[in-house]
């Protein structure tokens, strides 16, 4: 399922020249289509637009190279309707009561770390396990799908082409930046990657290094998921203090996480039974 905050659409090249800090001229649109048979091409095109956007050569024959079209991940993106549950039914499916009972064990187990988090960012740590636990089980359903290969397939498909485009220009430039290599760069179907789903233009801009080791791992590191998912909140306006329920501050900005209102009220819901 495609979630989470989708920036204003620019220019692929504008936008990615800015993020990647690219000097050179945009290079011309990658042509895209809606089957298989243009694939080669087409990745033949998006590479001379990587390089234009400042991906190195190494990070492009390594990365986008090697990449596959997806059947599958077409179909998936044509049929997406869990946001349509209610809030019962959602609650059930994303946060039952077996994760309530895990998610309270998880901050007494890292409560060194949370209280870290949360003094930093300003972020509840009630709130970053909800979340941690409602995207991917905390952690044990992050995808097995290669991220290269599904962004490659969504950009070359024209049903979003531009938005997928930049998306995969970010997921080039992180590994062009050191944090992953491609064969670690695995997750959901549309690209999300991590233990909190990170899409790779947030992965990009609010990935932080929590556990101090160089690197922005949010597949491994326990700590750069939760210290990156509190990044985000605060960037997106969270109010240190502030309440999260309807009505509340920082409610709004759980909108910037996910733009689906059933999402906003359960993980409210949730992380005030975390917090109980």
């Amino acid at each position: 399922m495609l979630r989470r905050t989708k920036f204003m659409s620019l220019a692929v090249s504008a936008i990615t020249a800015v993020m990647l800090g690219a000097a050179a001229l945009p290079a011309a649109a990658a042509q895209c289509g809606n089957s298989a048979a243009g694939f080669d091409q087409w990745k033949q095109q998006m590479a001379q637009e990587a390089a234009a956007a400042g991906i190195s050569q190494r990070t492009i024959q390594s990365a986008l190279m090697p990449t596959r079209y997806s059947s599958k991940v077409v179909s998936l993106d044509r049929n997406q309707h869990s946001m349509n549950l209610s809030l019962d039914a959602f609650m059930a499916r994303r946060a039952p009561a077996s994760f309530v009972a895990k998610g309270k064990r998880i901050i007494q187990q890292n409560a060194r770390l949370l209280n870290s988090i949360e003094q930093r960012y300003g972020v509840q740590k009630e709130v970053l396990v909800a979340i941690w636990g409602m995207e991917t089980g905390f952690g044990a359903n992050s995808g097995n799908m290669p991220v290269f290969s599904s962004l490659a397939t969504l950009s070359y498909d024209c049903r979003r082409s531009a938005f997928f485009t930049e998306e995969l220009l970010a997921a080039l430039a992180i590994v062009d930046r050191g944090d992953m290599q491609p064969n670690q760069m695995r997750g959901a179907w549309a690209g999300e990657i991590g233990q909190t789903q990170f899409l790779a233009k947030n992965y990009l801009r609010f990935a932080v290094d929590g556990d101090g080791n160089g690197r922005r791992d949010l597949i491994n590191s326990k700590a750069d998921v939760l210290a990156s998912t509190a990044n985000f909140l605060r960037q997106h306006g969270w109010r240190p203090g502030a309440g999260y329920q309807q009505g509340q501050p920082n409610f709004a900005v759980l909108r910037e996480w996910n733009r689906a209102g059933v999402y906003q009220k359960a993980l409210a819901l949730f992380s005030s039974k975390l917090a109980g």
